[in-house]
């Protein structure tokens, strides 16, 4: 008897306990919220950011630790650039040749102009030369047929007007062969300042991949995770730390299908943590998913219609954010309340209250 008397005693104190806890839990929830507002659950989140490797290598430090804060442009990893560094050195090589190589190509191309020069003198020469002879010839031709010279010396001149003539054109293919050489210096000389801008070119891509070795924070946020660590070899895209960007903080829930209906984006939305339950955080609706969350069947019947659940995006805004950056914190679930109509006055245990 003493023991089932006992056991009913302590059956006793816990449904007396559990009652006082379901009151107790009772009175925290707000009250009286009506038609005018809706509620469901969620958790903070935050967007992340993941900062990786532009290239393949291997990691030679990471400068901060899981939990720290970062600021937009803050390096927080560097990248071994010993490889890139000896490429950078080579390319500068090249860079010194090719201008090298231009140098001589110019002074190539100055030669055969030169070299066009004197014989464009020497054509005019011969051609007067052999300007002059063909007057002679025609002299001579005269003469010989006063019988003035002989046979023999009209021979003389007409070969002379002849020679001359052949002079002329060995001096024309002389010019034709200079303007060839100067055409050809001329392309060696473009090729050699294509050689330059690759060299160029090439130097300035290994200085990005270089400056790029230095991992620099995107926005201001907190560290997350260090997903590697110095020393290990990663690919190009790997993922080394990844950030929270405590700028863009929000809280996903879901509504059913008559309360998302009245959801307007910019909707005012007040926030609960679990954690703590006595400050209320304001927030607006940044997001209203235009499809159930549970696809629905065929023919539904109205019972079904109102377990579709729609999801909802409430943001809280970078202003408050900021003031309050040290102390926000993803993960933590609570409840979320919106107001549907925006004449409606908040309940007063759900006015916005905020830590100092």
């Amino acid at each position: 008897m003493r023991l089932n008397s006992k056991l009913f005693f302590t059956i006793g104190l816990l449904i007396v306990a559990g009652a006082i806890a379901f009151l107790f839990w009772q009175y925290l929830q707000p009250k009286g919220l009506g038609d005018n507002f809706s509620s469901g659950n969620g958790r903070i989140e935050a967007v992340e950011i993941d900062i990786a490797a532009k290239t393949a290598g291997r990691i030679k430090a990471i400068l901060v630790m899981e939990g720290d804060f970062v600021t937009a442009g803050q390096v927080v990893a560097t990248m071994d650039t010993e490889v890139l560094e000896a490429q950078r050195r080579e390319a500068e090589a090249h860079l010194r040749k090719a201008q090298s190589g231009v140098e001589t190509v110019h002074s190539q191309v100055e030669q055969r102009q030169s070299e066009k020069a004197a014989a464009l003198a020497l054509m005019a020469q011969r051609q007067a030369e052999s300007d002059a002879l063909q007057k002679r010839l025609l002299r001579s031709k005269s003469l010989a047929r006063s019988g003035i010279i002989s046979i023999q010396e009209l021979d003389d001149a007409q070969a002379q007007a002849l020679s001359a003539q052949a002079a002329v054109q060995a001096a024309q293919a002389q010019i034709a062969a200079a303007e060839a050489a100067i055409t050809t210096a001329k392309s060696q000389e473009t090729e050699a300042l294509s050689d330059i801008e690759a060299s160029q070119a090439t130097i300035e891509r290994i200085q990005a991949d270089i400056d790029d070795s230095a991992l620099k924070a995107t926005r201001d946020g907190r560290v997350q995770y260090r997903i590697a660590q110095p020393g290990e070899v990663v690919a190009g895209g790997g993922k080394i730390l990844n950030l929270l960007d405590l700028s863009d903080v929000y809280m996903t829930f879901f509504l059913p299908t008559a309360a998302a209906g009245r959801v307007a984006i910019g909707s005012e939305v007040h926030l609960v943590l679990d954690a703590a339950p006595e400050y209320v955080i304001p927030a607006t609706v940044s997001f209203v998913a235009d499809v159930a969350q549970f696809t629905p069947k065929t023919v539904e019947t109205a019972s079904e219609r109102q377990k579709l659940m729609f999801r909802v995006k409430a943001q809280i805004a970078p202003e408050l954010l900021k003031k309050h950056i040290h102390t926000v914190k993803t993960g933590l679930p609570g409840m979320a309340y919106v107001r549907l109509d925006p004449q409606v006055e908040w309940p007063t245990d759900l006015r916005v209250r905020l830590p100092q």
